[in-house]
């Protein structure tokens, strides 16, 4: 049986794919095959769906990146960081099983198009980078949107954020080595991390932890790209 709730996201992209015209056709037609693909990977959720469709990524794309802004790749962003390919956003996104009751701790903000996204799925977000540059500048763009419900420090991410610990939902945008026991800590009962484990000059698995009770059940989640995260403040942006 075929479960037509979850198809109101890929129907208006397609709705729009067909009424649109010029660049703002172009777009439909990367949002609707974006739709496609996230379903192709078993993204089903229809908030998720919603989310990544409506969030506008070009806000988060660079002028010189524009033409491109829809499609679906790795952008480079200031401070010599990435827009992640909006499939691996609404995948990673998906994995969390983020509910409106939930509070989310993001590491790594980067743009900010991750963290918007999780802002319409959850009751708050906390997303933390070391670049203050990049946190101030997402700040701007969540403004534009009218996204009310996020709070942004630069900070070390990898030592998470204790002080609004424990959190439902973690997402670390960038690869660590091994389980990061540190940001488990922080979750609730049955809370959700997802991280990229393994080497940052290679391919990682996107794994996702759960804590239960005194135990934490991990899943494989496949292969992935992601630089390595590090430690630490910058100094200078």
């Amino acid at each position: 049986m075929t479960d037509h709730t979850q198809d109101g996201a890929l129907d208006s992209a397609l709705d729009g794919a067909q009424g649109g015209s010029g660049r703002e056709g172009d777009q439909a037609l990367h949002i609707a095959a974006l739709m496609l693909k996230l379903r192709g990977l078993g993204v089903t959720d229809r908030k998720v769906l919603k989310a990544v469709e409506t969030v506008p990524r070009a806000l988060f794309v660079p002028a010189p990146w524009q033409s491109v802004a829809y499609e679906d790749r790795e952008i480079p962003i200031d401070c010599g960081q990435t827009l992640m390919p909006p499939s691996l956003v609404g995948r990673m996104t998906a994995a969390l099983e983020v509910g409106d009751r939930h509070s989310v701790l993001e590491i790594g903000t980067g743009s900010g198009y991750q963290t918007a996204i999780l802002a319409r799925l959850a009751r708050r977000v906390t997303s933390i980078d070391r670049f203050r540059t990049l946190v101030r500048d997402a700040e701007a763009r969540w403004s534009t949107l009218g996204i009310n419900n996020i709070s942004a420090v630069a900070a070390d991410g990898l030592q998470g954020w204790p002080r609004q610990a424990p959190f439902d939902r973690i997402l670390v945008g960038a690869a660590v080595l091994a389980a990061p026991s540190r940001l488990i800590s922080q979750l609730t009962d049955n809370g959700i991390l997802v991280v990229p484990v393994g080497p940052g000059d290679g391919v990682q698995r996107l794994t996702l932890f759960q804590r239960m009770g005194q135990s934490v059940d991990t899943r494989d989640l496949g292969g992935v790209r992601f630089s390595a995260a590090q430690s630490g403040v910058a100094s200078s942006l």
